[in-house]
């Protein structure tokens, strides 16, 4: 079944050198860019992270740092990268939770201005679990009854990734074939912060989501206990979460 769009939408997927969004790297970016008239477009490439890529993250998608040390760093991608992503809505498996959030801290590191309002994300590996809790390479064979060959490659998890969606939009009834809806259903929590640090409540303000002041308006925390600011914007969080933050405090200063 052919995906309904209203504007171009992004898949991607990205090895990196670990899993902390606030201190590991991209090592390979894939990204299929499809256009609402059926058009795709690839784009692989890989990155050198300016760093020693652990053996552990090697064994996993088979990039040793002999494989990137002549590759542009992130930096000297950025700009092109944003270009061609465009104002497209973002759509991956586990993106939500980490190619996203990472994917920004990238952008923010390196001073290029990735906006992520009014945009849609779709996570597959969401819309995947509320169905049927499975792995990316069990997914792959359920909807698609086809075996993931070259699996944490970005490019081939990315593309199948594209297709497990189409495959779970022809199943399930109950899922509406546009943007709108399956970013709607594929994000768990309405996270301020992408990471879930902060999260609007039911009114729609942000509230922290641990910690002592876990349920806590961010911005009342802030009034009455300026030096917790201080302290997260010191701690090991990820940019982009202090980004928030820190919008949040200008906020009250501007009331």
């Amino acid at each position: 079944m052919k995906l309904q769009l209203k504007k171009p939408i992004v898949f991607f997927d990205l090895e990196t050198t670990g899993v902390n969004v606030a201190s590991d790297r991209i090592v390979e970016i894939s990204i299929m860019k499809l256009h609402p008239d059926g058009k795709k477009e690839i784009k692989t490439r890989r990155v050198n992270p300016e760093m020693k890529i652990p053996a552990g993250a090697s064994e996993v998608h088979g990039i040793y740092d002999e494989d990137v040390k002549d590759e542009p760093t992130f930096k000297a991608l950025a700009k092109s990268l944003a270009n061609f992503i465009g104002n497209s809505d973002l759509a991956g498996y586990n993106s939500n939770k980490f190619d996203v959030p990472l994917l920004m801290e990238e952008f923010l590191r390196v001073g290029v201005d990735f906006d992520l309002n009014n945009r849609k994300l779709v996570d597959v590996q969401n819309i995947f679990h509320k169905m049927e809790q499975r792995t990316l390479v069990a997914a792959y064979k359920f909807y698609c009854n086809k075996e993931l060959k070259n699996a944490h490659s970005a490019e081939a998890d990315n593309i199948a990734t594209f297709e497990i969606l189409e495959s779970q939009i022809e199943k399930y009834e109950e899922l509406e074939n546009n943007v709108d809806f399956l970013s709607e259903f594929s994000t768990r929590n309405k996270t301020a912060d992408l990471m879930g640090r902060i999260i609007y409540d039911q009114d729609g303000v942000e509230v922290f989501n641990f910690g002592k002041h876990k349920g806590k308006s961010v911005a009342k925390v802030f009034e009455e206990e300026s030096s917790y600011y201080n302290w997260m914007m010191n701690g090991d969080f990820p940019l982009y979460t202090k980004k928030i933050l820190t919008e949040i405090k200008l906020r009250g200063f501007n009331k």
